[in-house]
């Protein structure tokens, strides 16, 4: 993700009157290759210690990208450096880390703090998010993956509750599905999860087998502050789905539906009493949230997407309020708070307020 965020950088000129522009100075990771990757790409000073990044006087804000593990550490450490920060999802390995990180953030208001989240910026999604939608009947929300249906893909640091947090799925994955749910309101109440350990066990590239510590797929069904269900998934074994984000929400004056997998085409259903009801299908271009550019009639992907949210962050950095915000810390907050509750009820088979 450091390097999409170096892409993203390079392709700034894309965006139109923007008023900040990022600047890569320097560059942190104990990989001597990807050192060598950012130092060939960008010409910047890099360290294998962060640290030698945080004491480095040209640096404004950080950006950073570490198993969860290391989230407390590096951002609490970024933050008493003085520095701005864009955190990565889930903002902690667990709720107790989530709490500490949010306290230092609330003492020090001069420092902009959000965290990564990028498929809301979809202009599909930027037009959903402004519906009206009545009275809001049900909504579904999820983020699916597909390469761990392989049984031989080797086991990694998202599969070890010492690293990537006892959450599993749903550290790696659930802010991308409550980013937008929250930021329009509908917060859960509370939570009846089913939780599912698919691989038992992966090859360790040692010759040998590794235990999978950690859940693979997650369906959370709740029932929102507003009375209505929400049923939220998180899944690393989804068959067929590569990279798929979706919401889909049931309305009195309109419903709508938007897929990564038709990522032009938002689906609408707008109703008044005595009215036929009938979706209709729009398709989307670069009506994006900062003008870029590109064609309106060109197709936007996930670069895009990368590139609308770090121009969001820098525009706040500079004092200029978005059209819509990063995620927030408060945000990454109340999805720990709600993974937590899953994590019980997952043990306990009940429901589980957050």
């Amino acid at each position: 993700m450091g390097r999409e965020f170096a892409s993203a950088a390079a392709r700034w000129l894309a965006l139109l009157d923007h008023p900040a522009r990022p600047e890569i100075v320097h560059v942190a990771d104990p990989s001597s290759a990807a050192r060598d990757w950012f130092s060939g790409a960008l010409g910047v000073r890099t360290s294998a210690d962060y640290r030698a990044l945080l004491d480095d006087p040209q640096v404004e804000a950080v950006y950073a990208a570490v198993p969860h593990h290391l989230h407390e550490r590096v951002y609490l450490d970024a933050l008493r450096a003085g520095k701005h920060l864009m955190a990565e999802k889930p903002f902690g390995i667990d709720l107790a880390a989530a709490e500490r990180i949010v306290a230092e953030v609330a003492a020090r208001p001069g420092q902009l703090v959000r965290c990564s989240s990028e498929f809301p910026f979809f202009p599909a999604v930027q037009r959903l998010a402004r519906l009206d939608f009545g009275r809001v009947l049900e909504v579904q929300a999820g983020f699916y993956h597909s390469s761990d249906l392989d049984p031989n893909k080797p086991i990694n640091w998202k599969r070890q509750v010492a690293t990537n947090g006892a959450y599993g799925c749903l550290g790696d994955l659930g802010l991308h599905v409550l980013h937008l749910p929250l930021r329009l309101g509908w917060r859960p109440a509370d939570v009846r999860a089913l939780l599912t350990k698919a691989v038992e066990t992966r090859p360790d590239g040692k010759g040998g087998f590794a235990a999978c510590e950690t859940w693979d797929n997650a369906t959370l069904a709740c029932r929102s502050e507003g009375g209505f269900p929400m049923l939220l998934e998180t899944k690393r074994i989804s068959p067929g789905d590569l990279n798929t984000w979706t919401i889909r929400v049931l309305g009195t004056a309109c419903s709508a539906e938007f897929s990564t997998k038709r990522p032009k085409t938002l689906r609408t259903l707008p109703y008044a009493p005595g009215e036929v009801q009938a979706w209709r299908e729009e398709d989307l271009g670069h009506q994006t949230a900062w003008p870029t550019i590109t064609g309106g009639i060109f197709e936007f992907g996930f670069p895009d997407a990368i590139l609308q949210m770090w121009a969001s962050y820098c525009a706040e950095l500079v004092g200029i309020e978005p059209a819509f915000r990063c995620a927030t810390p408060d945000e990454a907050l109340a999805s720990h708070r709600l993974f937590t509750a899953a994590l019980e009820s997952e043990r306990t088979g009940g429901t589980v307020k957050p």
